[in-house]
């Protein structure tokens, strides 16, 4: 198994750890069902890296990780994430080391995907509220010179302020919006799942060498 593949095992498990917290979020002011969702399409991921082909081309993986949660994660969680790995993919092809520039690249081109399926932007109390702050500190801590795992912490600590960001304003996309008023205070649960998802990515990468 690659390091990426091992990576993404963990970023699986961290969702799958917190199912029950996630759906708590989203039984707030959602359907209640992005823990369960997330769960059920990482644990699907989880089995196919762990009992698949010995794949060593990152494109490859990400391909196999966004098709597998765009067929097995409901809701809109499943297309706009399975979009993102798809997007991913792309700079990534024939590589098989992520180094920060095709991070950068990647990271890019995943929310760029999510924009386009969900026809959404930042401030709108939604994943990218997360993501678009995760992406611009990893992308300001990169031209800095700063190693990856740095770039990982510097977008990991952008996402969890995005977190709190999305308590302070009224949900204008998706479920939440149909609350209005009453989703401010809320934390956004798919801006959390994102935040989980790089948080599980980073601390891996603390524990491994710098390119997964």
């Amino acid at each position: 198994m690659g390091d990426l593949a091992a990576a993404l095992i963990a970023v699986g498990e961290a969702i799958i750890k917190n199912k029950q917290y996630l759906t708590d979020l989203d039984s707030a002011i959602g359907d209640g069902d992005h823990g369960l969702n997330m769960a059920r399409g990482f644990e699907a991921v989880v089995v196919k890296l762990k009992t698949g082909t010995m794949i060593q081309e990152v494109g490859a993986i990400m391909k196999l990780v966004g098709m597998t949660l765009i067929s097995t994660v409901g809701g809109a969680s499943g297309p706009l994430y399975g979009t993102a790995f798809l997007r991913a993919a792309v700079p990534s092809a024939g590589k098989e080391v992520i180094d920060g520039q095709t991070a950068l690249l990647m990271f890019q081109a995943a929310i760029k995907g999510i924009k386009d399926r969900g026809k959404a932007s930042r401030g709108e109390k939604t994943m990218l509220d997360a993501l678009e702050p995760a992406q611009d500190a990893f992308q300001k801590t990169f031209e800095a010179g700063k190693s990856l795992p740095e770039c990982l912490h510097a977008a990991c600590d952008a996402a969890q302020q995005g977190i709190e960001f999305t308590k302070t304003i009224i949900a204008t996309k998706g479920r939440a919006s149909y609350l209005g008023e009453r989703s401010l205070g809320h934390q956004d649960p798919g801006a959390t799942s994102s935040f989980i998802m790089l948080q599980a990515l980073t601390q891996f990468c603390d524990g491994s060498k710098e390119a997964v």
